[in-house]
């Protein structure tokens, strides 16, 4: 009884979306622009000093310097990467110094995305401290599109009985 009495508070204290700080949300836009314009500085300087960033790929578990190396040549190329926000969701609860979010996104080669992640607040600067990119799979495809993930990861391409 004593859980669900407490269950119950920390669901009430949940912050409303008219609480969320327009830091915040003007931290993620900036983040998706920086990208989009190939900003390496701004981009960067929107993540905590200890973030970390999770690719579509699984081997792409990246420090947020780690991160940095990768991305450098391609933002110093002027070949960022442009996710247009399609809906976002921002969520907290009342006392805690951090959000954590999730976001439809839109990318021409990747067709519709997720971003989610946790933002924290740093030496008063709202920052990411966690962002995990995922493509969307509709369910009607997602058979097909894992027997493919599985061939790769098995290292073949042929239709070997990985069902």
């Amino acid at each position: 009884m004593r859980t669900i009495i407490l269950l119950m508070l920390l669901g009430s204290l949940a912050v409303n979306a008219s609480q969320v700080p327009t830091a915040v949300d003007e931290l993620l836009d900036g983040f998706h622009q920086a990208a989009a314009e190939s900003n390496f500085d701004d981009y960067f300087r929107r993540f905590a000093d200890d973030a970390y960033f999770l690719g579509t790929d699984a081997g792409e578990r990246w420090s947020v310097a780690e991160f940095r190396a990768y991305a450098r040549p391609a933002f110093m190329q002027g070949r960022g990467w442009k996710y247009d926000v399609v809906q976002r969701n921002i969520e907290s609860t009342a006392g805690l110094q951090l959000f954590w979010f999730d976001e439809i996104l839109f990318n021409q080669k990747l067709g519709r995305c997720r971003g989610t992640g946790v933002i924290v607040r740093e030496k008063g600067v709202w920052k990411i401290a966690h962002y995990s990119l995922s493509m969307l799979i509709p369910n009607e495809i997602a058979a097909g599109v894992a027997l493919q993930t599985k061939k790769v990861d098995a290292g073949t391409n042929q239709d070997d009985n990985l069902e």
